[in-house]
C-alpha cells in the first residue's frame, strides 16, 4: 500500500524509475498508456523488431511527440539491456527463447526482470528466478496478468492463516477446443476472419487462449510460484460460477471435483452443452480457502461469505484483470521494494505438447495455438519421467516418429539441436529442479 508514496519520494529526489520495455505489442502498449500518468516512471528505451510499429503504438496510446522524441527505439535487445542506465527490464515478447535470453542479459547487467512472457517463465522460470536471487536482483511475474494476481490472493490467504484448497482463474472452455486450429478460431470469438484481420488480431495467439494452452501455462506458473500441486491428469475445467466456487472447488471426498487439496485449477464460463455459466469468472481469478477452526467458519457466515454446505470452505475472487494497465505494480515493487509480485519457488507444474490430430514423421511442429499441438498441464515429476517435450520448445522442430491424436509428444519424438541455447537452458533447469 506504499508504492505510490515511495514513487513520489523517488521522483522528488530526481531519481525516476527507468524501464526498458522489450516488446510493444498489446501488453506492452497497455503498459505504455499508463506511463505519462505515472510521475516518476520513465521508459527511455523500447525494443521491438519493428521500430516504426513501436513508435505508432506509443502514438496510439497517447504519447505526445516530445515523449516519443526522447525515447530510443531499437531492435537490438541485448545492446539496449547492456548499455542503458535503468532499473527494470520488462520482457513482453511472448517468445520463450527470446524471453530467456533477455532475462539472462538483464540479470547479468544487475537489473530487475518483470517477465510478462509467461511462456518463457514456464519453460525455464525456476532456473531464471534462482539466478536472479543469486545475483541480488528481482525476477518477477507480471502483475495484471492472471498468474501474479492469483499468487497475490494465495499469499493473502496464507498470510492470514487460511489453508489454500484451490487457486486459479476462469476461462471459456469446451473439450472440443483442444483441437481447434488458427483457421477455425474466430467463430468461437464471434468474429469473421476479415474482422479479426482488420483489427490486427493474431489467430495463432488467440487460439492459444482457446485451445487450453494458455490456461495450462498460467496454471503451471501459479503452481511454481505458490508451491501448489497440479492435477495428475491435467486440468478439469469444471463449469463453475463465483457463487459455487466453495462447493465445486473442494476435494472429492468433501463433495467437490478436486483430487486433493492444495491444487491449481481453471473454471469454465460455459456448461458442457455450451450454455453460459451463471455469474461466471471468465476474466478473473480466485482462491478457495478452508477455515482452520469453528470460530473462523462462524465468521465466514457472519460476514456473508458464500460457503459450501459445511461452512468450512469459502472463496475470494477478483472478477477482472487489466493486463498491462496494472503492470506498474510489478515494476515499482521490484524497483522500490526489491520484491517480486510472484516468482517461481520450485518446479511443480510443466506444460507438455499434445497432438491435435494424428501427426506423421517429418511434420514440423508449430507451437502454442498452432495446427499441430496444444499444451497440457502436467505435474513436473510426471513430465520429466515421461520425457515430455515442453510446449515452449515445440516450435519449428521436426518429428521423427508418428504421434497419435491426443498423445504427448516426447523429446525422443523430435529432432533436437543439443547446441541450442534455449534447449541447454531447459535441460539445466530440469537437472537442477528434478533432485
Amino acid at each position: 500500500m506504499n508504492l505510490h508514496h515511495l514513487l513520489k519520494t523517488r521522483a522528488a529526489a530526481g531519481k525516476p524509475v527507468r524501464v526498458v520495455l522489450v516488446g510493444a505489442g498489446k501488453f506492452g502498449s497497455m503498459f505504455l498508456s499508463q506511463v505519462p500518468h505515472t510521475p516518476g516512471l520513465e521508459v527511455p528505451v523500447i525494443v521491438d523488431l519493428d521500430r516504426d510499429r513501436a513508435r505508432e503504438a506509443c502514438r496510439t496510446v497517447g504519447w505526445d511527440d516530445t515523449r516519443i522524441g526522447a525515447t530510443t527505439f531499437t531492435d537490438d535487445g541485448a545492446r539496449a539491456i547492456a548499455g542503458s542506465a535503468f532499473d527494470v527490464v520488462v520482457e513482453a515478447t511472448g517468445n520463450p527463447a527470446v524471453g530467456i535470453r533477455h532475462a539472462r542479459a538483464a540479470i547479468a547487467a544487475g537489473k530487475h526482470v518483470v517477465m510478462v512472457n509467461v511462456e518463457a517463465d514456464v519453460l525455464a522460470g525456476p532456473l531464471l528466478a534462482e539466478e536472479a536471487r543469486q545475483a541480488g536482483v528481482v525476477y518477477s511475474l507480471a502483475y495484471g496478468d492472471q498468474p501474479a494476481l492469483t499468487a497475490e490472493m494465495v499469499d493473502w490467504a496464507r498470510a492470514t492463516g487460511f489453508r489454500v484448497v484451490a487457486a486459479g482463474k476462469g476461462t471459456k472452455y469446451l473439450p472440443a477446443y483442444h483441437d481447434v486450429t488458427p483457421e477455425g478460431v474466430w467463430q468461437h470469438y464471434g468474429l469473421t476472419a476479415g474482422e479479426a484481420q482488420s483489427a490486427g488480431m493474431n489467430p495463432q495467439m488467440f487460439n492459444s487462449f482457446l485451445d487450453g494452452t494458455k490456461s495450462a501455462i498460467e496454471m503451471a506458473a501459479i503452481a511454481n510460484a505458490c508451491t501448489l500441486d497440479v492435477p495428475s491428469e491435467g486440468l478439469l475445467f469444471p463449469p463453475c460460477g463465483v457463487d459455487d466456487l466453495p462447493h465445486v472447488m473442494r476435494p472429492r471426498d468433501k463433495g467437490g471435483v478436486l483430487e486433493k487439496s492444495g491444487i491449481v485449477e481453471v473454471v469454465s464460463s460455459l456448461e458442457r452443452d455450451g450454455r453460459p455459466v451463471f455469474r461466471d469468472l471468465r476474466w478473473g481469478v480466485y482462491v478457495v480457502l478452508e477455515a482452520p477452526n469453528d470460530y473462523a467458519a462462524d465468521c465466514f457466515k457472519q460476514y456473508g461469505l458464500k460457503t459450501d454446505a459445511s461452512g468450512r470452505y469459502a472463496a475470494m475472487y477478483k472478477p477482472y484483470h487489466l493486463i498491462g494497465l496494472e503492470l506498474n505494480i510489478s515494476v515499482l515493487s521490484a524497483a522500490l521494494r526489491n520484491e517480486p509480485t510472484g516468482q517461481p519457488r520450485g518446479f511443480r507444474g510443466d506444460v507438455a505438447a499434445v497432438a491435435k490430430r494424428n501427426l506423421r514423421a517429418g511434420e514440423m511442429l508449430d507451437g502454442e495455438g498452432g495446427y499441430t499441438v496444444w499444451g497440457k498441464l502436467m505435474p513436473a515429476s510426471a513430465s520429466l519421467a515421461a520425457g515430455a517435450l515442453p510446449i515452449g520448445l515445440a516450435h519449428r522442430v521436426k518429428l521423427k516418429n508418428d504421434i497419435a491424436h491426443g498423445a504427448v509428444v516426447c523429446w525422443s519424438d523430435v529432432e533436437v539441436d543439443e547446441s541450442n541455447d534455449t534447449i541447454k537452458t531447459r535441460k539445466a533447469m530440469e537437472k537442477a529442479f528434478s533432485r
